[in-house]
């Protein structure tokens, strides 16, 4: 599949951008006109960081249904999509440090020692903070072949945010499960690419 130049630059990208905006202009309205139920706050904490978690999944979806659909452009969406992820997981943890912790370090510590989903939520924000610091053209260039090893942890920050979300929920774990089907799959499509195609 192939797409002309003006239309993937001129139409394709710009109208995923706006598309991947919108949670987070859908958030900022809901809290502007209070239509976020009655604990707007947790909303709004807990729905950017499910979209960072479904976002991260997409770009690691990029590579197999560029294999699948055959269409190479696809690659070129792949950094964008995948700082978009990071754009709402650092809101996800503004809004937490912010909204939930008022900036209390002491209870923050705290919360990260004691509980063990917000300690693999701080470790996959953490890992995921190099990844999109070196995602420019020039630290791709100045890497080379490490930038490819350092891009990997995006497979472990993953199981990192899914695994965060799964010891959150308290009873219904179908979304969670969900994103862990979605994941293993992502993965088992990688590995048979390269160990058994």
């Amino acid at each position: 599949m192939k797409i002309s130049e003006y239309k993937f630059s001129r139409i394709l990208k710009p109208s995923l951008f706006v598309l991947l905006l919108l949670p987070a202009i859908y958030y900022g309205w809901g809290v502007w006109q209070d239509a976020l139920g009655a604990n707007p706050l947790e909303a709004v904490i807990r729905g950017l960081g499910d979209w960072g978690l479904r976002i991260l999944l997409l770009t690691l979806a990029i590579s197999p249904l560029r294999r699948l659909l055959n269409w190479a452009q696809l690659l070129r969406l792949r950094r964008m999509i995948g700082l978009y992820a990071y754009f709402y997981v650092v809101l996800h943890l503004l809004g937490y440090l912010w909204f939930d912790q008022f900036f209390d370090w002491e209870e923050i510590w705290f919360d990260i020692l004691e509980r063990p989903f917000i300690t693999v939520g701080m470790v996959a924000v953490i890992l995921l903070t190099p990844l999109a610091v070196t995602s420019t053209k020039g630290m791709i260039k100045r890497l080379g072949k490490k930038w490819k090893k350092l891009h990997m942890l995006i497979y472990p920050i993953s199981m990192l945010g899914v695994l965060h979300f799964w010891w959150m929920v308290k009873l219904d774990i179908t979304e969670p499960v969900i994103y862990a089907a979605i994941l293993t799959i992502l993965f088992g499509e990688r590995l048979f690419n390269k160990y058994f195609k």
